[in-house]
């Protein structure tokens, strides 16, 4: 039964994924000590300083990229936790409605069974308007690969395709797409981009950066593009790395400089992990400025993970501070997701507990299951009059297999009055596969339509307790 439950989140994963992710901890070696340059015995022309601190600069930036590619995998590691706990609910739950056609809610009934074509349609909507919704959020994430690697041309083509989809993206596609023409030495094309983005969306996130972007296309209008620019870019990699090590309060000002202009988003992000390492009150004012929307989207989202990864209690409050000051859903989610990852049950619960908007009640919630907030989960399971955040709680619970986590359900389910929270509760136990424990309430449970239920979940299991427990039946 696991297996077969694995099987069926591999195929959530891959039709949700469209791609592997995977992140496995990354161990960084010791970094290699500085070699003594070699001292020639003629005369040194004036580059020679230069050149022979580049393998320091090089060092420098192998580590920055090193560590950078750490926290990368800390961050993929945790989407994918998210992944692939919601793909094998989906995979339970699967199981079940192929096990039993009445989940559809055909009955005997016209008016149940207009009711459940009903809520049939309005799942169908859902599931369209998801699909549609991944579908543009796919051809994003390859665009924005393109810039990230410089390659302008496919980044143009691949943002014109998500503007034909129309979808929420449209600001951020507008953006990225005068900035692909710009760096194509496409000026007036990036000003007519610029033009549409501020006319059409004026209450963009984007609407401060494509201004300072729009100065700078206006600026070098009429010049050509500059190959070296790239090259350029790698330097002042480089130079950010080492300024950090060495002269820290001088490395401020000019990482500050290149986070407000029109830098590449890679030089961005590297600038913006250098200063994530800082512990000075100017370093996490800045952090904390971006981290409220004072730069791009994506750069923000950057912040919102620093800011939950570094710093300790005082860096999430200022999260939880932003939390309380931003009505935007999106970066509400990704302040939760930062809490949970630093580790804050107490804040997760609160927000659980008092949330308005039930999607972000809903985030916490699950949060709280990939984090291991048993307790926490297990408050809400018990105390929270939302009946359907309940029922998500108690799956989280379902997906923590633990001695204590089954013992909660089933003193739960002893207590519980709610049929569909009992229902909830057999799949829960299901998902854990303890058919002791199913076998222990079936054998106390008076309702025929519960018993069958609990039944159907122990005859996917192989467990011998299933088994002795099928041949009871028949003996009786």
């Amino acid at each position: 039964m696991t297996a077969y439950k694995s099987l069926l989140a591999a195929i959530v994963v891959g039709a949700v994924t469209a791609g592997p992710v995977a992140a496995q901890p990354v161990t960084l070696p010791a970094p290699a000590r500085p070699v003594e340059p070699v001292r020639p015995a003629g005369p040194v022309r004036a580059i020679a300083p230069a050149m022979a601190a580049m393998p320091l600069l090089a060092d420098s930036m192998l580590a920055v990229e090193a560590v950078t590619l750490a926290q990368e995998a800390k961050l993929l590691a945790g989407a994918r936790h998210s992944l692939l706990a919601e793909s094998m609910w989906l995979a339970d739950e699967a199981v079940a409605l192929a096990a039993g056609f009445q989940a559809f809610g055909f009955t005997g009934n016209p008016q149940d069974n207009a009711r459940s074509a009903a809520e049939r349609e309005k799942a169908r909507e859902l599931d369209a308007r998801r699909a549609s919704q991944d579908r543009e959020a796919r051809a994003y994430d390859m665009a924005m690969r393109h810039v990230y690697e410089n390659r302008w041309e496919p980044a143009l083509t691949a943002f014109n395709q998500v503007l034909e989809m129309k979808g929420a993206k449209l600001d951020a596609a507008l953006y990225w797409k005068a900035y692909s023409e710009d760096r194509l030495g496409q000026r007036a094309e990036a000003l007519t981009t610029i033009g549409t983005l501020t006319r059409e969306h004026q209450a963009s996130r984007y609407m401060q950066q494509a201004r300072a972007l729009e100065a700078e296309v206006r600026r070098n209008a009429g010049q050509p593009v500059r190959p070296q620019d790239q090259a350029d870019e790698d330097l002042k990699l480089m130079a950010i790395a080492a300024l950090q090590n060495s002269a820290p309060e001088q490395a401020l000002p000019m990482i500050e400089k290149l986070l407000q202009g029109n830098a590449s988003p890679k030089l961005k992000e590297r600038a913006l992990f250098v200063l994530a390492q800082s512990n000075t009150p100017q370093s996490r004012e800045v952090l904390k400025n971006i981290a409220k929307g004072g730069s791009t989207p994506e750069l923000q989202n950057r912040a919102i993970a620093y800011l939950g990864m570094h710093g300790g209690k005082e860096s999430r409050a200022v999260l939880a501070e932003i939390y309380s000051a931003t009505q935007d859903i999106d970066s509400r989610k990704r302040i939760i997701r930062a809490l949970a990852q630093g580790g804050e049950k107490d804040r997760m619960l609160s927000i659980a507990q008092t949330e308005q908007n039930a999607e972000l009640r809903a985030e916490a919630v699950r949060q709280l299951g990939m984090h291991g907030g048993q307790a926490e989960l297990s408050e809400i399971a018990r105390t929270e009059k939302d009946p359907e955040l309940r029922r998500l709680a108690i799956r989280s619970l379902g997906m923590m297999s633990s001695t204590t986590t089954s013992d909660t359900l089933v003193e739960l389910y002893g207590v519980e009055k709610d049929a569909n929270i009992k229902k909830t509760i057999i799949q829960a136990l299901g998902m854990q596969d303890n058919a002791a424990a199913l076998v222990a309430i079936a054998r106390k449970e008076p309702d025929s339509v519960l018993k069958r239920e609990i039944v159907n979940r122990l005859s996917h299991s192989k467990s011998k307790v299933a088994t002795d427990y099928m041949l009871e039946i028949l003996s009786k």
